[in-house]
């Protein structure tokens, strides 16, 4: 019980009683101030606006209605001139309410009316708030706990038990390929000569200089591995955090925005920086007297050369997060960021006749800046079709996802070769390494235009996991006429009742609509002939959806207690599978390939991205021959 925006002459006190089935006894006590009283409900016909409750809630229907206790006293009101009902003492009333679908937490309760002390008039208007009695669903007692899963004990040792680190190495290397692409950017690269030079020239000797650039270098990349901290944090907190992250809709819409301005940032619309202020700071603290003032010179060059790399280390962050391993895997790319970075100032300052092989700054530093701002489109168009994808607006379909991508690519070559310069003066005036990735940006231009279609060149493999899926399309039943899709169910009831029809195990697919590496494994790996045919003739394949954002029934939403005590609200479908994965087997990343016998036993180890067909197809036959066997 509770209350809360108290009246200056009412002191409520409230209470909610679960009668069960959502069903509320509601009841309001007010103690009024000595010398004061309220004017009753029975006073309407004297002009008086009627004492009332207005619930905050759509979702009440009024079980009964309000009962008011009998007015305490009659008095002669000397402001309408006769005997008038009041409570002088207290305010009583109660109400039956039935709540439709999911109650929730707190309920607030408008009351309205009129008191006076006889020579005052006042109006009352005050906010109760109600907390309710949850009806909460205890996991090992509904569906959402499925008490035959043992993971430690399948049927068949087969499979293999999911690692968190996985692709660690892999997020390393791909850090450590945006932090040398960083490196060629107009904020970074001028920096290597006069950094290495300072450190040179500001040292007593050549030991102490290559003592302090070592410093510096290692110091760049703990600034990085620092920045990765706080989402260790989250992910203590809650391991589903960086699920929720990569496929939640208002943080996609966010990143769209974000690296739309990278780009027009590049293309040279405006600049991106951080505060002044902050760089001041780390600039005033920085100096090679000292490990703390080295430690502030690279926090320094972190500062300012953020409006390069950060569309760049952008990119990583929520490439990393969203993948397996989350924190960890987002650390080992700052490590590999951060190491790029920090080494060439390390290595001139040992060898610093190398300095004299370093291509002038010019006209190419801002070539490459111009080239990334194709790339940070093309991701910004990502992210918007990430949250399209996971809440169905239908407004990139693939082929529209794929055509964006087609201009892009042909205007990025349309640059490259300075086709528009032709025009105007006439001659192309191009590098070899212009022509080189001028040729590569138009080959993929002409890679991708198939995509748009319907014929079977559509399916750009070099691409899968990125553009929607095939079923995602303009075209009516585009993925079954392609036959790139089995046959699936997205219930997991309705594939149990048939898999005990048909005496066939249970395939079940934890996916997502934003899930990169599922879309590979859909599009490389089960339209293999010999995957996909055994897949139709030995299973009951069921696909799950995490990050699916359609609402729940209101009867199937609902409160669940987990197994350490704490509770879950349950809206979405994607919330229900969520849950439904993480706690029947232990993990919350996507894809996971599950086979289940028709008795809901595990056949074999659960097992996830496996870009090997053989490995693959090994792995159902695995399941296949377990749920021969006697259980």
């Amino acid at each position: 019980m509770a209350a809360s925006s108290q009246s200056s002459v009412i002191k409520w006190t409230a209470s909610a009683v679960s009668k069960g089935d959502n069903i509320y006894e509601l009841s309001l006590t007010g103690t009024i101030n000595k010398g004061w009283y309220v004017y009753a409900r029975s006073n309407n016909d004297d002009g008086l606006e009627s004492l009332s409750i207005q619930w905050d809630y759509d979702s009440i229907n009024a079980h009964a209605s309000i009962q008011f206790a009998t007015p305490s006293n009659k008095i002669n009101d000397r402001i309408f001139q006769k005997s008038i009902d009041v409570y002088s003492t207290t305010l009583i009333c109660s109400q039956l309410i039935k709540i439709n679908g999911q109650s929730p937490r707190q309920l607030k309760v408008n009351v309205t009316g009129f008191a006076s002390n006889g020579d005052e008039f006042l109006p009352i208007d005050d906010t109760i708030s109600f907390r309710l009695q949850q009806d909460v669903e205890v996991v090992d007692q509904n569906r959402i706990k499925l008490t035959s899963i043992k993971l430690d004990t399948p049927v068949a040792v087969c499979g293999e038990e999911q690692s968190s680190n996985k692709g660690i190495l892999t997020i390393f290397f791909i850090g450590f390929l945006g932090g040398l692409i960083a490196l060629l950017t107009p904020c970074v690269f001028p920096m290597i000569p006069v950094t290495v030079s300072f450190f040179i020239n500001k040292s007593s000797s050549k030991g102490v200089a290559i003592r302090n650039a070592a410093t510096y270098g290692v110091f760049i990349l703990l600034v990085y591995l620092l920045a990765s901290i706080p989402f260790h944090l989250f992910g203590d907190i809650n391991p589903e955090i960086f699920n929720s992250i990569s496929t939640n809709t208002w943080l996609n819409l966010f990143f769209f925005i974000v690296f739309l301005a990278f780009a027009l940032s590049f293309f040279g619309l405006f600049n991106i920086q951080l505060p002044s202020a902050i760089a001041n700071t780390a600039d005033s603290k920085s100096s090679i007297k000292s490990v703390a003032g080295i430690f502030f010179m690279a926090l320094t060059i972190a500062i300012v050369s953020f409006s390069c790399t950060g569309p760049i280390l952008g990119s990583l962050l929520v490439t990393s997060i969203s993948a397996e391993g989350g924190a960890w895997q987002l650390t080992a790319g700052m490590a590999g960021f951060g190491l790029a970075l920090g080494l060439p100032f390390a290595l001139f300052a040992m060898f610093p006749n190398w300095i004299q092989r370093l291509p002038k700054s010019g006209g190419w530093l801002n070539t490459v800046k111009k080239s990334l701002a194709f790339i940070e489109l093309a991701l910004a168009i990502k992210f918007l079709s990430n949250a399209d994808l996971v809440n169905h607006w239908g407004i990139l379909k693939r082929e529209i996802f794929i055509g964006a991508w087609v201009i892009i690519a042909l205007s990025l070559a349309i640059y490259l070769f300075n086709i528009v310069l032709y025009f105007r003066y006439g001659k192309f005036n191009l590098s070899a390494v212009r022509i080189v990735f001028g040729v590569m940006a138009l080959a993929f231009a002409l890679y991708l235009i198939p995509g748009v279609t319907k014929s079977e060149y559509a399916k750009l493999s070099l691409l899968s996991g990125f553009p929607p899926p095939l079923e995602y399309s303009i075209y009516k039943d585009r993925a079954n006429i392609m036959g790139t899709a089995p046959p699936v169910i997205n219930d997991y009831e309705k594939a149990l009742a048939l898999s005990k029809k048909t005496n066939k195990p249970l395939l079940i697919d934890f996916t997502g609509w934003a899930c990169v590496n599922c879309r590979k494994m859909e599009e490389l790996v089960w339209t293999d002939p010999s995957v996909m045919n055994y897949m139709k003739e030995h299973f009951i394949m069921v696909s799950l959806y995490v990050d699916d954002r359609k609402k729940l029934p209101a009867k199937e939403q609902r409160l669940v207690q987990l197994p350490d005590g704490t509770e879950k609200e349950i809206k979405t479908v994607g919330e229900r599978w969520s849950l439904f994965q993480a706690i029947n087997f232990k993990q919350v990343t996507q894809p996971l390939y599950v086979i289940l016998s028709k008795d809901e036993q595990l056949l074999n180890h659960p097992i996830g991205y496996t870009a090997d067909v053989k490995k693959y197809k090994e792995w159902l036959e695995c399941g296949v021959k377990a749920s021969r066997m006697p259980l």
